[in-house]
């Protein structure tokens, strides 16, 4: 599927924009953009692409895009077929990382905010946002009476919430992106450098301890308990990220993004593909054509 870059600019250059996209369906447009993008569905269903992540998406859901994500919205089949009468409606909020100002955003006070966004590079969907978040975010867009100033107090108040809720879902893979950054660790930096110039080489946990000069055992202890799992897990998620990425380009062969993704045979391939996402390569790429 072609991918898209769309232009968000704010022609009335403000700090961030306001969109009610009330229509038959939303657009089967594969696209991203520099702004984040905080999207709450208030009708229709269907399947949301983002990045890698393939999920069923439904009124009520909050969903929060890092820069430069690819995503789409698809509705089901049902809203469009000419006679229907079904619609999809969705307020769409955009927004750059430093929209009011690198000095501002740097503020301390803002800390929380600041780290939603860095989460959200790989794509956020809230779970059990409280009625007053829901209502302050219909709010931004359809009270016409806010002077910008209070408009803009709102979304920082929506911002805030959403940093402090812990009911959330990380959308993409990490391997999706091409590059990323997390946390100030020096050894965390250093593993990650060394896991995404060679992913899909042969490498093991015992080659990465060996890059941070660390006992494997200690690293494997050390890497669990920043992922929650471990180095085998971790590195095939990324490859497994990387291949979707090459699938949804579709320039290359099946099997040829097996080997180029760092598997050295295609059962496995297929195996570790099914387990993280859910599904054949066949049937990935059959969601996004």
């Amino acid at each position: 599927m072609k991918l898209h870059y769309l232009d968000r600019t704010n022609t009335q250059f403000n700090s961030f924009s306001v969109t009610r996209n009330k229509h038959k369906h939303f657009l089967k447009v594969w696209h991203y953009h520099p702004e984040l993008e905080l999207v709450l569905v208030l009708k229709s269903t269907g399947t949301r692409f983002v990045g890698d992540s393939i999920e069923k998406f439904y009124k009520g859901d909050v969903v929060l895009i890092g820069s430069n994500l690819p995503h789409m919205w698809i509705n089901d089949e049902a809203y469009y077929h000419a006679e229907s009468i079904l619609q999809a409606d969705a307020i769409s909020i955009h927004f750059k990382k430093d929209f009011l100002g690198e000095d501002f955003m740097s503020a301390k006070e803002l800390r929380q905010i600041n780290n939603l966004i860095q989460k959200a590079q790989l794509g956020l969907v809230f779970h059990n946002l409280s009625k007053e978040t829901i209502q302050l975010l219909k709010r931004i867009e359809k009270d016409k009476t806010i002077v910008p100033f209070k408009k803009l107090l709102l979304l920082l108040d929506v911002l805030d919430r959403l940093a402090s809720h812990k009911e959330y879902s990380v959308l993409s893979s990490k391997g999706f992106l091409t590059s990323f950054s997390e946390g100030d660790n020096k050894n965390l930096k250093v593993i990650y450098e060394y896991i995404f110039k060679n992913f899909n080489q042969p490498i093991s946990a015992i080659d990465v301890a060996t890059v941070i000069n660390m006992n494997p055992s200690a690293f494997s202890r050390f890497f669990k308990r920043i992922h929650r799992k471990n180095f085998t897990t971790y590195l095939n998620e990324i490859r497994i990220g990387y291949a979707c990425k090459l699938l949804i380009e579709g320039k290359q062969k099946v099997i040829s993004i097996c080997y180029d993704s760092g598997f050295n045979n295609i059962s496995n391939f297929n195996r570790q593909f099914k387990k993280i996402k859910k599904m054949t390569p066949t049937e990935f790429v059959h969601l996004y054509t």
